[in-house]
């Protein structure tokens, strides 16, 4: 190692991803398989400890969809990632876990879920992109406001 004090640099590597639960229900087709359907889109996320400085993250994704009151579709993804930190501050670590780590896997998540639509033969899904840093403090806010020994 350099003297530059490098061994002792914060570090956070994304050991895999990996699909840890896939469903997808095409109850509307054929018929469905043109028009603009209503989407509702939910997402959760969780961390937990794997090993001496592994984490496993999976971000949950579940979409409905519904068109005329009818149920086209609905998908739902458990996407995780194997994260290894070192050098992160204790008080940082779960901004690590549930902000910075699953911005990484978003991308990889979203093309799962994109493909899987137009695979089961709906019109494109164009997710936007989802401000993780807001549903962290959005989460934490929830929490805070638990009395204790509820969570």
């Amino acid at each position: 190692m350099s003297s530059d004090g490098g061994e002792n640099k914060p570090n956070l590597q994304i050991i895999g991803q990996y699909i840890k639960d896939l469903s997808f229900e095409n109850p509307g087709a054929p018929v469905a398989l043109s028009g603009n359907p209503e989407m509702d889109l939910g997402v959760d996320l969780q961390a937990k400890p794997a090993g001496p400085d592994m984490f496993e993250v999976v971000l949950s994704m579940r979409i409905r969809a519904n068109s005329e009151g009818k149920p086209l579709f609905i998908l739902e993804l458990a996407y995780a990632a194997l994260v290894r930190m070192v050098n992160i501050p204790e008080d940082a670590a779960q901004r690590m876990l549930l902000i910075q780590t699953p911005y990484l896997m978003y991308p990889f998540a979203r093309r799962i879920l994109a493909d899987m639509v137009r695979d089961g033969g709906m019109p494109p899904l164009m997710i936007e992109p989802i401000d993780f840093a807001t549903l962290y403090q959005v989460k934490m806010a929830q929490a805070a406001q638990q009395p204790a020994g509820t969570a």
